[in-house]
């Protein structure tokens, strides 16, 4: 006997279609590159991540971009998943720098207040201390006791710059305060 299947509800909220959305993601730097890609699928295949994952696909990230669908594209979990290796930008067969549209489209994310509790977390650590993570007083005490040097100094004002120019401080800020 066949199984059953669902035929997949429909979202409570339409698909809202922006254009411009486009546009803005190719004015910064590397983004350009969204407007060359055909969707052969390169990126998708080679990337290691969507190997390991069944949600996520560089390849329908870029599309979404294309056609303009800003809140899909921004509130996605999975634009996060990318990690950089720039697979994806070797293997394109268009020279699309895809890693760095991906950049640039949790770029947009942050600034519109989309982050991954995760990252705003981390982002917090850097900004208070120059560190990804906080280091206990331990450890430090442990790195004395063994005749380590002590860990070098963050320059926070250079943090702070980076900060500000991923337009990540509003967010930042936002959490200081829970």
């Amino acid at each position: 006997m066949a199984e059953k299947t669902e035929a997949p509800k429909a979202s409570a909220e339409p698909l809202r279609l922006d254009p411009s959305f486009k546009y803005e993601v190719m004015k910064e730097h590397d983004g350009e590159t969204l407007k060359v890609c055909f969707q052969c699928g390169s990126c998708t295949s080679s990337c290691p991540t969507a190997r390991f994952s069944t949600s996520y696909r560089p390849r329908t990230i870029l599309r979404m971009a294309q056609l303009g669908l800003r809140q899909k594209v921004l509130q996605s979990p999975t634009l996060w998943l990318c990690t950089a290796c720039f697979t994806c930008t070797d293997r394109c067969p268009q020279d699309v720098e895809v890693a760095s549209v991906l950049r640039v489209l949790r770029n947009l994310a942050v600034k519109k207040g989309q982050m991954p509790r995760i990252f705003t977390e981390l982002a917090s650590n850097i900004y208070e201390t120059g560190y990804v993570y906080k280091i206990p007083e331990m450890r430090l005490r442990k790195r004395s006791e063994l005749g380590l040097p002590p860990l070098p100094k963050a320059s926070l004002d250079k943090v702070d710059k980076l900060i500000e120019l991923a337009g990540a401080r509003k967010l930042l800020k936002s959490k200081e305060l829970q």
